[in-house]
C-alpha cells in the first residue's frame, strides 16, 4: 500500500531524464542536458520544465511537436549541436510562453518561416551556414532577433557569389530584396509556361486546318473525274 500510494503521490511530470540533470531555480524547474552526447531530443523531460538547456549535443533534426507538451517552457538553449532541419511544427506548443530560443552554431542552412514567425521569444540564428533567400529575409523582418546577434547572421551561399560571407542584414541595408528577386523568378517560370500552352495550342490548331484543307483536297481530286448527274440525266 505504501508503494502504491508513493507511484500516485509522486507527479509523472517531475521525472528527470537519466542523460540530464534537474534543478531548481527560483522555484521554477530547469532541466540541463548540455554536452551529453545526445543525437535526438529526449522524449521524458518534465512537463513542468521552465528552463531546458540542450546545447553541445549531437542533436541534427528538431521534429514536429518536439516540445508540445512542455507548456511552461521559457527558455530552450539549442546552440552548439549539429541541426541541419527543424520541421515546420518544431516549436508547437510552445510558441505563445516561450521567452528565449537559441539555434546559434548549428549547421542550419533554411529553415521554415512558419516554424518561427509564429514564435514571440527572442531568436538567436548567429554562425550558421545560412543560404540567404526571401524567407529568411522574412524572418529577419518579423521575427524578434536578439540585436546582439543579428550581426553574425551571414551568407554562406546567396543567389550573388557578392553575397556570401556578408551579413545578411548588411546585404538587406544596401538595397537587396531576396523577395522581389523569387517573384520576378516565379513570374518568368509563369510567363515561360505560358507561352509553352499558347504555342501547343497554335500548333494544334494549324495541324487541324492543315489536316481539313488536305481531307477537302483529296475529295475534291475524287470527285472531279465522276460524271456529273447532268450526263446521267441525258
Amino acid at each position: 500500500q505504501a508503494f502504491f500510494c508513493l507511484l500516485l503521490c509522486v507527479p509523472w511530470g517531475s521525472s528527470c531524464p537519466p542523460s540530464c540533470q534537474c534543478t531548481e531555480r527560483a522555484g521554477a524547474k530547469a532541466v540541463l542536458c548540455s554536452s551529453r552526447h545526445l543525437e535526438e531530443i529526449p522524449e521524458d523531460i518534465p512537463r513542468d520544465a521552465v528552463f531546458l538547456k540542450l546545447d553541445a549535443n549531437s542533436i541534427t533534426r528538431i521534429p514536429s511537436n518536439a516540445f508540445r507538451h512542455l507548456s511552461h517552457l521559457e527558455e530552450l538553449d539549442l546552440s552548439r549541436n549539429a541541426i541541419e532541419k527543424i520541421d515546420q511544427a518544431a516549436f508547437k506548443g510552445v510558441a505563445a510562453g516561450l521567452r528565449t530560443l537559441d539555434l546559434s552554431s548549428n549547421r542550419i542552412r533554411s529553415i521554415p518561416k512558419e516554424a518561427l514567425l509564429a514564435l514571440n521569444a527572442k531568436l538567436r540564428l548567429a554562425n550558421n551556414p545560412w543560404h540567404c533567400e526571401c524567407a529568411l529575409q522574412e524572418v529577419l523582418w518579423e521575427a524578434r532577433l536578439d540585436p546582439d546577434s543579428v550581426q553574425d547572421i551571414t551568407c554562406h551561399t546567396a543567389p550573388r557569389e557578392e553575397y556570401v560571407g556578408k551579413s545578411l542584414l548588411q546585404v538587406l541595408d544596401a538595397g537587396v530584396n531576396f523577395c522581389s528577386v523569387h517573384q520576378r523568378t516565379t513570374d518568368v517560370a509563369m510567363f515561360i509556361t505560358m507561352f509553352g500552352w499558347f504555342a501547343m495550342v497554335i500548333v494544334y490548331v494549324i495541324c487541324y486546318v492543315r489536316h481539313n484543307r488536305e481531307d477537302t483536297c483529296k475529295h475534291v481530286d475524287y470527285l472531279k473525274p465522276l460524271p456529273s448527274t447532268q450526263v446521267h440525266a441525258e
